[in-house]
């Protein structure tokens, strides 16, 4: 019964790329080691799999995980904040490897988390790219609405949402690029895939009613389901044309539903 398991790891680096280590540890669920005045706040996101063990029920104790982050991972990023050269490829291969030196063979990917928007992640046995994430939102009007079906069926199928004046949604949208790394280690930057994503996706739909102001929609019902594919379309030419691939895309529709595209 393999699982996988999945360890956040929430720290704070100084500005001069100090770590507080001798800080007590008493709240690690907010940050060990923690903020002391301004810094860079970070979260590492590590995910082992295999079979648990029978009698303890664990595949990995996560204190394992915590002090293979700590020990290992937390050096090599604190001193990549000082190097103003650091590229982020090999970054990411670094971290990889520093923890499967402790969690190998279990370890599968880790994530860097560097904003609360943005991460980088790491496969293990695909380290020749990164998988770059990073979120967006646009505001828009939709009704869903079958033509072939009656008005009543319609009623009955979408409700609220069948209203003939349409309702709004706050999107927030996820993209997942995977970025070769070039010779040097480096990875596409966040502002190529801020900038396309603006242009094809952000001023196409945001505060469009896009039943009747965009020409994706005008024969497809625009639920979460169809705006994530129809997205994800939209950005494959746009995204091969500057080197990076697709991997997929995320859009909440509420702060409870979520869809994924994978193509």
């Amino acid at each position: 019964m393999p699982v996988e398991l999945t360890r956040t790891v929430r720290f704070a680096i100084g500005a001069d790329g100090s770590v507080a280590d001798d800080a007590p540890v008493n709240n690690s669920f907010a940050a060990w080691p923690p903020m002391r005045g301004l810094g860079r706040y970070y979260e590492i996101h590590v995910t082992c799999t295999g079979e648990p063990d029978p009698r303890t029920g664990y595949l990995l104790n996560i204190k394992a995980i915590d002090q293979a982050v700590r020990q290992r991972a937390l050096g090599v990023i604190a001193e990549a904040t000082t190097d103003p050269a650091t590229a982020l490829g090999s970054l990411m291969q670094q971290l990889l490897r520093s923890l499967a030196d402790h969690l190998d063979p279990s370890i599968i990917n880790v994530t860097l988390q560097l904003t609360p928007t943005y991460a980088l992640q790491m496969e293990a046995g695909q380290m020749d790219h990164v998988l770059v994430s990073q979120q967006y939102e646009f505001s828009a009007a939709h009704r869903l609405h079958v033509p072939s079906l009656s008005d009543e069926q319609n009623r009955q199928t979408f409700g609220k949402c069948n209203n003939p004046s349409g309702h709004g949604h706050n999107y927030r949208l996820e993209v997942t690029v995977r970025s070769p790394l070039d010779t040097s280690g480096r990875i596409a930057s966040v502002e190529q895939i801020d900038e396309l994503v603006d242009r094809v996706i952000t001023e196409r739909f945001d505060h469009k009613h896009l039943n009747r102001d965009t020409e994706e929609f005008a024969d497809i019902n625009p639920s979460v389901e169809h705006i994530a594919k129809v997205i994800y379309d939209l950005l494959i030419e746009p995204v091969a044309a500057i080197g990076l691939s697709m991997a997929c895309v995320r859009v909440w529709e509420t702060g409870k539903t979520v869809c994924t595209y994978r193509g």
